[in-house]
């Protein structure tokens, strides 16, 4: 087992879902992805954060990102905590459920810390690229939800840095300046950066974001 670190190739497998059978990679496509671990069915925060993930699938889908959970639990577990989900969260649940019985997938991605718990996942994600590449990796405790306007805040920062010489700052939102990355010089900014830019530091030059307005 090895660590799973920024830049690696997603690693690829092939699993029942709550809405069949998938090979990861080809049920990504063109799309990024999420992938998020749970510690295992019928546990109270994860029954939250499938219920705002199925609540914020639109936001996901308007940014190209196709989203998964995964728990060690079989099928038929994985359908009636569905019911409950749907229940107590006022939702359809509307993405798949990895059902990572034989820990496959988990193995794979290094869900299971055994300083925490020696059969049960942790609480991770994984963001991933369009090019299969890893793109973040966060690893929440058991007892800790995770913040889904964060994911998905840092799914507009990655897109948009992917494509403009830019970084974000701390705090950053969509419709915030950002930092031209020092490998820009000052002489590239008018055709790369029309909209101009702030010089606060030779090394910290701000620009309005390069997608709005």
């Amino acid at each position: 087992m090895s660590t799973i670190r920024l830049g690696d190739e997603a690693p690829n497998f092939t699993a029942k879902t709550t809405e069949g059978e998938i090979n990861f990679h080809n049920w990504l496509g063109e799309s990024w992805g999420i992938l998020f671990s749970h510690p295992a069915d019928y546990t109270p925060v994860c029954t939250t954060e499938l219920g705002t993930v199925t609540k914020y699938k639109a936001e996901f889908d308007k940014r190209n990102v196709k989203v998964a959970a995964l728990s060690v639990d079989g099928l038929v577990s994985h359908n009636g905590w569905i019911n409950d989900i749907n229940e107590t969260q006022n939702t359809t649940v509307n993405f798949p459920i990895i059902a990572d019985e034989d820990k496959k997938a988990a193995i794979l991605y290094d869900m299971i810390h055994p300083n925490a718990d020696s059969k049960l996942t942790v609480r991770s994600v994984f963001v991933i690229g369009a090019d299969k590449k890893v793109k973040l990796t966060i690893t929440y405790p058991a007892s800790t939800g995770r913040n889904f306007d964060e994911l998905l805040r840092v799914i507009d920062s990655l897109q948009l840095t992917a494509y403009h010489k830019v970084a974000t700052p701390a705090n950053w939102n969509v419709g915030d300046d950002c930092v031209i990355v020092p490998s820009v010089t000052n002489d590239e900014i008018p055709n790369l950066f029309p909209k101009g830019y702030t010089e606060v530091k030779s090394y910290l030059r701000l620009t309005p974001h390069p997608n709005l307005g």
